[in-house]
């Protein structure tokens, strides 16, 4: 349970700091963050492995570079549930998974070796 709720506030900070730094994202405070983080872990965990599932031959044929389409579908879809979380924009729809994912998984590390000293 713990790593449920250090996982979420991973992604709530990832996601302030994917609204500052890429355009076209929008997030109007951290409970609207927090709120939109727990709506990706919902979107990640139900929809995004059928997705992923029926768009594999593209993925194969594009060698890995369609999963980041994948991706910011499934972040786009996300920001359509959250309030006060907003997408729009090519470079929101492919350069804010990235940039959550690196910042995101930073965080669960640090907050995991914290944890554990």
């Amino acid at each position: 349970m713990m790593a449920y709720l250090v996982t979420i506030l991973a992604t709530g900070l990832g996601l302030l700091v994917v609204d500052t730094l890429v355009p076209g994202v929008d997030i109007a405070n951290f409970p609207s963050a927090l709120i939109a983080a727990i709506i990706i872990g919902l979107v990640n965990s139900s929809i995004r492995p059928i997705l992923s599932a029926l768009s594999l031959p593209l993925t194969f044929l594009t060698l890995g570079g369609f999963s980041l389409i994948v991706n910011g579908f499934c972040l786009w879809l996300a920001s359509l549930f959250a309030p006060g979380f907003s997408m729009s924009g090519l470079i929101a729809f492919i350069l804010a998974p990235v940039i959550l994912s690196f910042t995101s998984t930073f965080l669960n590390k640090y907050f995991a070796e914290r944890a554990i000293a």
